[in-house]
Order: structure tokens, then C-alpha cells, then sequence
């Protein structure tokens, strides 16, 4: 069994930062592909960032040049650094990974951008 623990979500002024955090446990053998998807109310679920194993990295076009995604290898962990917060980036984020065994979602953090 994989779990993936989410955090740093939050309440946010416009302009403001947060950081988000994905770590995945359990039975992984492998961690390939990590990302960050979001889903705003009454949205589907979109991409935001993914990263492979080996660092190159995506963005959506809305987030490119305020958001950063990073991992940690060693601990199976997945970084979103969110910077120049705007309110349409209110949602809820979901982390996913790839591994040997198969994909795997986060249960969401939610991040609201308002003054």
C-alpha cells in the first residue's frame, strides 16, 4: 500500500507564497514521474507541474515563471513552491506519483488566494 501525505496549503493574500509538500511511503519500489495537479470548484482536475526522476520539469502556461516543482529523491518527496499567488489559482492540490507499481493520488490540500 502507497501513501501520500500532503501539506502546506492554506489561506493566502494575493501576491503571497506557499510551499507546498508530497511525501509518498509505503510499498514503492521505485518513484518515477511526480507532479501537482488542481481542481478548482466546478473545474475539471488539471496539470500544474511534473518532474521526473531525473529533474526536467513542465508547467501549465498559467503557472510558468511564479510556480517551482522539486524533489527529494532520498524521501520520496515532491515540492511545489507557489510565488505571486493569484486568486484564480484557488483550489484544491493534488500530488501524484508514478512508481513501479503503478499511479497513485494524494488526498488534496486545499489553497485559497484571497484578501
Amino acid at each position: 500500500q502507497v501513501q501520500l501525505v500532503e501539506s502546506g496549503g492554506g489561506l493566502v493574500q494575493p501576491g503571497g507564497s506557499l510551499r507546498l509538500s508530497c511525501a509518498a511511503s509505503g510499498s514503492i519500489f521505485s518513484v518515477n514521474d511526480m507532479g501537482w495537479h488542481r481542481q478548482a470548484p466546478g473545474k475539471e482536475r488539471e496539470l500544474v507541474a511534473g518532474i521526473t526522476r531525473g529533474g526536467r520539469t513542465n508547467y501549465a502556461d498559467s503557472v510558468k515563471g511564479r510556480f517551482t516543482i522539486s524533489r527529494d529523491n532520498a524521501k520520496n518527496t515532491v515540492y511545489l513552491q507557489m510565488n505571486s499567488l493569484k486568486p484564480e489559482d484557488t483550489a484544491v492540490y493534488y500530488c501524484k506519483i508514478y512508481s513501479a507499481y503503478g499511479m497513485y493520488w494524494g488526498k488534496g490540500t486545499l489553497v485559497t488566494v484571497s484578501s
